[in-house]
C-alpha cells in the first residue's frame, strides 16, 4: 500500500493550498491512506470541527495533533465522538480522545495509526512516549501489521531515538512539529521507513507559518506578541511510503510543493 503523511497544516492558508494540491498528489502517488496533522489547522493553532470537516473533505483519512490540539476547546467533545481525530497517546488518563486508533485503507489494508508527544523541551509533564510506544505498539500488534507512528517533538535527538527505538516494530515513525521538512528520510535497518519531521503546509514567507515582522518584533525586543498566520506564496511538505502486507516499509520520498 502506498501511505501519504501531510506535515503540519497551518491556518487556512495551508487549509486552501491543500485542498488545492491534495487531490492531484494522491492521484500521482496512487495513495491508499493519507494522514494529515492538523493541530495548527485552525488560526495556526489548535482544530476545531470545522476545519477538522476541511481536512476530511480535502482527503485526510486520519487526523493527528500534538501540544496545541488543547488550543481550541470545541474540539474536546469532537475528538470523543470522531475516532479519526487523534491526539497524543502519553497524555494523562481522563483527558479528551484517544491516542492511537485503527482504519481501513481504500486498498482494505489494516492501518494502525498512533499519535505520541515528545518530551525535550516540552512545557508540559507528560508521560514517557517511549513506553508509551512500547504499550501501544503490543496492542496494535494484535490487529494489524502496518503501523504508523507521529512523533511530535521539538528535539531531533528524541525523535531520532524513537526511530531507532521502534525500528522493526513499526512500518513508519514520521517526527512533526518544528515545521521545518528535514532531509533524512531513510528506511532502517529493520524496514521502518523514518524522517525526524515532515514540515509544513501553509505560507513559507514567514517564520514556520507566522508573519515575520511579529517574529522578527520579539526576537528584538523581547517582548511578547500575538501570533498571526502569514500570508502569501503557499507550500506543501508531506512524505510517501510503500509499505507491503507485512507492514515492512519498502520506500520514503519527500514531498515538496511551493508556489
Amino acid at each position: 500500500m502506498n501511505l501519504l503523511f501531510v506535515g503540519d497544516v497551518v491556518g487556512s492558508p495551508g487549509r486552501n493550498y491543500l485542498r488545492e494540491m491534495l487531490p492531484g498528489i494522491i492521484e500521482a502517488h496512487d495513495v491508499d491512506f493519507t494522514i494529515i496533522n492538523g493541530e495548527n489547522a485552525a488560526g495556526g493553532a489548535g482544530l476545531t470541527k470545522d476545519t477538522a470537516r476541511e481536512l476530511f473533505s480535502a482527503g485526510a483519512d486520519v487526523i493527528t495533533s500534538g501540544n496545541h490540539i488543547w488550543d481550541k476547546k470545541e474540539i474536546y467533545s469532537t475528538m470523543d465522538e470522531d475516532t479519526r481525530i487523534l491526539r497524543p497517546a502519553n497524555y494523562p488518563p481522563g483527558v479528551p480522545g484517544r491516542g492511537s486508533g485503527v482504519y481501513v485503507a481504500n486498498n482494505s489494508t489494516t492501518v494502525g495509526v498512533i499519535n505520541v508527544c515528545g518530551r525535550v523541551f516540552s512545557p508540559q509533564n507528560l508521560d514517557c512516549p517511549f513506553r508509551v510506544l512500547d504499550l501501544e505498539i503490543s496492542k496494535m500488534q494484535t490487529m494489524t501489521p502496518v503501523i504508523i507512528v507521529d512523533f511530535h517533538g521539538e528535539a531531533s535527538s528524541e525523535k531520532i531515538a524513537a526511530g531507532w527505538y521502534v525500528d522493526g516494530r513499526v512500518s513508519a515513525l514520521f517526527g512533526t512539529h518544528t515545521h521545518v521538512q528535514t532531509a533524512d528520510d531513510i528506511i532502517l535497518p529493520n524496514r521502518t521507513a523514518y524522517i525526524t519531521d515532515v514540515g509544513m503546509t501553509g505560507s513559507y514567507e514567514g517564520v514556520i507559518g507566522v508573519k515575520k515582522d511579529i517574529i522578527l518584533k520579539h526576537f528584538l525586543t523581547q517582548m511578547p506578541v500575538r501570533h498571526e498566520v502569514a500570508k502569501g506564496r503557499q507550500q506543501l511538505c508531506a512524505v510517501v511510503s510503500r509499505i507491503n502486507s507485512s507492514g515492512k516499509a519498502e520506500s520514503i520520498e519527500r514531498i515538496l510543493i511551493r508556489e
